[in-house]
């Protein structure tokens, strides 16, 4: 009798205890998250689970880092890290138009338009610059017609002050930079020292300073010159702040000349970056007038001879312009359509500019060596 209740006792504690596990074990289940949805599911092998994604904009398209996770989870996953990375792959998606107005990487772009030495040439223009038939067309066509100048224009990056002039120079150029200054418009042709002129000077000041910053050297030069000649081998040795003048008086070294900033050669190194600090910080001793004005005084009364920074001006005799220049083609490096108001007469005198060069080579090329120099007076030139 005492067995028989063992056993039922014992039968009914089994019971009791696998009824209590069953109970359990579905609780904690209920308790358990879900796996995601891009889980491996059995057998899958992780082969539908959607790509993680790293998404930077840049230039106008959108760069991702597409990677396959793996690690740990579907049995087919990589085995390790460096497999891992090895699956990576980096796509590159066309932006939309919203997309296209984010700012554009800058140091892509100079990398790019570099030659081996880090230099690169730059201008800047606005709507009324880039129009059709105007000065970017004239200005990009003297290269193809000057001495040893067509591959400059592979090193050559535009700087676009508005949208419009931005979209030109895609058209035209494969390597343009869209600056904008939030809040102010530099669309219309900008009378000097009128509106807008000031700052957008200054701001364009600013911007060269960066790109020293960012370990380049360059070579600005305005929209408004024409190219006949390679002027890197020109440029006086040990070069580090090179500018152009309206007059030049004999000596590269002297502060007498009267400068101007629409040729300006600078290297980048420790004094050209101070150098450019010290000429922003001096606007505010100088209020209401152009960086140009700013220079001319700055040097006048001495670089910090801490800086280090050595200021040389260029001889208008090779790199002229409509104040001063040379007579003979045979010297000349670029011209400038300097002291002369309003864009209409600049473009013409510049367009006559380019024909006398032009005829000028079609008579050393039939070695017709008379003198020959330009038609003046123009309208501005003289």
């Amino acid at each position: 009798m005492k067995s028989a209740t063992s056993l039922l006792l014992g039968a009914a504690l089994a019971t009791a205890c696998f009824l209590l596990y069953t109970s359990v074990g579905r609780d904690l289940g209920a308790r358990t998250p879900p796996a995601p949805r891009w889980a491996p599911e059995e057998g899958g092998g992780g082969a539908d689970r959607p790509k993680q994604e790293l998404v930077v904009k840049e230039e106008g398209v959108i760069k991702g880092v597409v990677a396959t996770s793996g690690g740990g989870g579907g049995r087919d996953g990589p085995s390790s890290e460096q497999e891992r990375q090895h699956q990576q792959r980096q796509i590159v998606m066309r932006a939309n138009k919203q997309q296209q107005d984010k700012p554009q990487d800058l140091a892509d772009l100079l990398r790019r338009a570099a030659n081996a030495d880090r230099t690169v040439l730059m201008t800047a223009l606005n709507e009324a610059w880039a129009a059709p038939g105007s000065f970017l067309d004239l200005f990009l066509e003297s290269f193809k017609h000057g001495e040893n100048t067509a591959h400059l224009v592979k090193h050559l990056l535009i700087v676009a002050m508005d949208k419009k002039a931005f979209d030109r120079c895609n058209a035209v150029h494969p390597f343009c930079y869209w600056f904008r200054v939030e809040g102010m418009d530099f669309a219309a042709e900008q009378k000097y020292m009128k509106g807008d002129y000031l700052e957008m000077m200054w701001k364009r000041n600013r911007f060269q300073q960066t790109i020293l910053e960012l370990g380049y050297t360059f070579l600005f030069t305005d929209v408004d010159i024409l190219w006949f000649r390679d002027p890197f081998p020109r440029m006086p040795p040990a070069a580090q702040v090179v500018m152009s003048s309206d007059f030049f008086v004999g000596d590269p070294g002297s502060p007498g000349n009267y400068p101007n900033g629409g040729l300006l050669y600078v290297r980048s190194c420790a004094g050209s970056v101070g150098f450019y600090e010290h000429w922003q910080a001096s606007r505010a001793r100088f209020p209401g007038m152009h960086e140009q004005y700013v220079f001319d005084k700055i040097v006048k009364e001495g670089v910090p001879g801490r800086l280090g920074t050595r200021v040389q001006f260029l001889d208008t005799g090779r790199f002229g312009g409509f104040c001063q220049h040379g007579k003979d083609l045979g010297k000349i490096v670029t011209m400038h359509a300097n002291c002369c108001v309003g864009l209409e007469n600049k473009l013409f005198d510049l367009k006559n500019v380019l024909e006398d060069w032009k005829t000028y080579k079609k008579r050393v090329a039939a070695g017709n060596m008379e003198h020959f120099s330009w038609r003046v007076p123009g309208r501005c030139i003289h």
